[in-house]
């Protein structure tokens, strides 16, 4: 009896320890982050190997129509909800900040190496498809050492909805008025020229085969792909090449609200990469199964604790100090 007892009692623990090991989060959304997600989920998942999250990386637009719907765990996005999109949801949703980045101007042009300048204005021409060969004189006054050819311009943009379209859009319409009148700012805008690709992979990928393409991507992309990029005029009229630092500078002296939406585009500091976002993981505030919101709790304490850590390695600039602080407030009241 007490033999039978004790085998009851081990398979017991057994499926416990099963039943433990099945706890999944599953979540969707922006392609920027997905290195440094991939990387904080494995990680997290050696130190507790009963947790396995799971993240498919389909654009901003799927992870928030995904949250919104309660088909994920979690959602993640490049642009913050609207108002519209946070009352559509099911649930209330909470906006996660989690590292900065940068959209860069990413261009293939055979026979010149050299890193190019670019103003507002011509950027937004550029993608209005009011300039069309490199040569153009907009493009060569601000690149006067610069050999540039006749060959035409082949614009690249996302397919699909989209952070990064959104962050660029949102750019462009504060820079350009003609742009903000034709095309506006969105996760999918009706492009007035060039040829599309999903996710930033597609992009960048499209931009290394197509002759004289150019496109945006975020400088994670850029850099681990090997595509030249070039520098934007801020606000302040200096030319800014984008790294971790000066994407950092974007944030400073902005103020942001209790809810973390907020652009950081165009930022008048004159350090400050003028093309500059956070990036959000959308987190319902309620859900039926307490064990997952627990669960996704305590990564996210573990990510602005240890997994902030790991961002530079990767490309990414971290958080601000005081908004880590700030976040981790707002974590703990989940």
């Amino acid at each position: 009896m007490i033999r039978r007892l004790t085998c009851t009692l081990a398979a017991l623990a057994l499926l416990a320890g099963s039943a433990a090991a099945q706890t999944q989060l599953n979540g969707a959304g922006a392609t920027f982050p997905n290195p440094i997600y991939s990387k904080w989920f494995s990680e997290y998942h050696k130190q507790h190997p009963d947790v396995q999250i799971n993240y498919q990386p389909i654009g901003s637009g799927g992870g928030i129509r995904q949250v919104i719907a309660g088909t994920v765990d979690f959602g993640a996005s490049d642009v913050g909800m609207t108002d519209a999109q946070m009352k559509e949801s099911k649930v209330p949703i909470q906006l996660i900040p989690t590292v900065m980045g940068s959209v860069v101007p990413a261009y293939n042009i055979p026979g010149v190496k050299e890193e190019l300048k670019f103003t507002p204005e011509v950027l937004a021409n550029i993608f209005l498809g009011k300039i069309t060969t490199w040569n153009d004189p907009a493009i060569q006054k601000i690149n006067p050492d610069v050999k540039l050819p006749g060959q035409n311009i082949n614009v690249v943009h996302r397919s699909d909805g989209s952070g990064t379209t959104g962050v660029f859009t949102d750019y462009l319409s504060k820079v350009s008025p003609d742009w903000k009148n034709a095309v506006g700012s969105g996760t999918a805008v009706k492009w007035p020229v060039g040829i599309g690709g999903k996710g930033n992979e597609g992009v960048a990928g499209t931009i290394k085969i197509v002759d004289g393409a150019i496109g945006y991507v975020e400088l994670i992309y850029a850099m681990s792909n090997n595509i030249t990029f070039g520098s934007v005029k801020n606000q302040a009229g200096v030319f800014v090449k984008a790294n971790l630092q000066n994407t950092s500078a974007a944030a400073n002296g902005v103020k942001i609200p209790d809810d973390y939406r907020v652009s950081i585009t165009n930022s008048p500091n004159k350090d400050a990469y003028p093309i500059a976002t956070f990036t959000w993981l959308l987190v319902p505030k309620k859900t039926s199964d307490a064990n997952k919101a627990k669960v996704l709790k305590d990564f996210l304490s573990w990510m602005l604790e240890d997994g902030e850590k790991m961002v530079e390695s990767l490309d990414y600039a971290p958080l601000p100090q005081d908004l880590q602080g700030r976040v981790k407030k707002t974590v703990s009241s989940l």
